[in-house]
């Protein structure tokens, strides 16, 4: 086990600055990962994003190991920060009206239960626009909201096996394997995001809202990406490859002396200065290994020829000899490797954040940066019904007494 490393705080904002989505509401009813992590980059804008969670024990991502505290995992700290939390009971009429009255106060919202359970609860689509027409109701489920599959259950994984995108991970003569993160669910989740943004574009032009329909399966099928378009056009299925490329040779995990590392040649270009590198200059023009096609049907001769001579140096001098030439390539790093990594430093990817538990939780950045409305200090997510209070105070306007009398009744 590793020690994971002293974290930083996160290095504030600029003071006074504007924020993307400052005074948008966001009613957060979804769980797990597809739509709190679209509502985490909602949050990461300047949304005011509301998490409505059940009042028994609350979003089930919360109990998935490790965790910092009890119902407090590290896997719903990652998608849940910047978020504020109300607990409910949405089996109670006076649970369920609150629920009702932040939806209608809301911006946008997002859902991903069962279909029919918002409904069936008088919070779908067409009973909120009525209500508020100005709202923005993102939908995200397995199969759709309409047709043949749409009470058919589906997870991240499904998604992968049902698209074709497990058949093309792994080597040729083993299954099919899954991607490890769930790339479907965060995939979905940015797809949600797009398409939520648009649609406040949309509004700003039309004064409504609209119905987002996001189905994890559709989004898996456009991961397969332009290999599914070479399929219609040519009829011809993508084998496994490992971590080959059908495409380009040589673009491969290679075994250095004291680890692997990866080398992505692209063009001929780019395998003449790697040729240089490997003090091999006369394999570029070789007529075996000069061009790409002639690389691809030979690859196993090269790379036995690569192979032997990339084991006789550690990986740390290939690196720097590979990137001062131009020739792109990384060390295959573990996760724990990677999040102490000398680029992960220079980014300033990794922080630490205040929680009012735990003390303090490490915090991943976000993958983009907005120059001119810069992003949210991060701050960590929210434990179970911490905003309770303050939403009912604060965003529908109850008075202490009637506060007091929700909480004492546990709703």
């Amino acid at each position: 086990m590793t020690t994971p490393p002293a974290l930083p705080p996160a290095t504030p904002r600029a003071a006074g600055a504007p924020l993307a989505l400052e005074g948008i509401r966001v009613a957060d009813f979804s769980h797990f990962i597809a739509g709190p992590l679209c509502a985490r980059t909602l949050a990461d804008l300047g949304a005011e994003v509301i998490k409505i969670e059940k009042i028994d024990g609350g979003d089930d991502m919360r109990r998935v190991q490790p965790s910092v505290a009890p119902n407090e995992s590290a896997p719903f700290l990652w998608n849940n920060r910047g978020k504020r939390s109300i607990a409910l009971d949405l089996k109670a009429p006076e649970g369920l009206e609150i629920a009702r009255s932040i939806a209608t106060r809301a911006d946008i919202l997002l859902e991903n239960f069962s279909t029919g359970v918002m409904d069936r609860l008088g919070l779908g689509y067409d009973a909120l626009s009525a209500l508020n027409p100005r709202l923005i109701y993102c939908s995200i489920s397995a199969y759709g909201r309409s047709g043949a599959l749409k009470d058919r259950l589906g997870f991240d994984s499904v998604a992968q096996a049902e698209s074709g995108f497990m058949s093309m991970n792994g080597e040729p003569d083993q299954i099919g394997q899954r991607a490890g993160p769930s790339v479907m669910d965060m995939s979905t989740a940015l797809a949600a995001g797009n398409a939520v943004l648009a649609a406040l574009f949309a509004r700003e032009r039309t004064g409504r809202g609209q119905f987002i329909e996001c189905a994890l399966f559709d989004q898996a099928v456009t991961m397969v990406g332009f290999h599914a378009m070479n399929f219609l056009v040519s009829g011809k299925g993508p084998t496994r490859f490992g971590n080959n490329s059908p495409d380009t040779v040589p673009t491969a995990a290679i075994e250095a002396a004291d680890g692997p590392i990866y080398v992505t040649c692209a063009n001929d270009r780019t395998w003449q200065r790697f040729a240089a590198v490997l003090g091999r200059p006369e394999l570029a023009t070789d007529p075996d290994f000069a061009t790409n096609p002639a690389r691809g049907r030979n690859r196993d001769r090269l790379m036995a020829i690569i192979g032997d001579i990339m084991a006789t140096r550690p990986r740390a001098d290939w690196l720097a000899a590979l990137r001062a030439a131009g020739v792109p390539a990384g060390a295959i790093n573990s996760v724990a490797e990677a999040l102490t990594s000398p680029e992960v430093a220079a980014r300033g990817l990794l922080s630490a954040v205040p929680h009012p538990i735990a003390g303090t939780v490490p915090n991943v950045a976000p993958s983009f940066r907005l120059h001119g409305t810069p992003l949210v200090d991060p701050v960590a997510a929210p434990v179970l019904g911490q905003h309770s209070e303050e939403v009912l105070r604060e965003v529908l306007g109850y008075d202490a007494d009637r506060v007091a009398a929700l909480m004492g009744k546990g709703v």
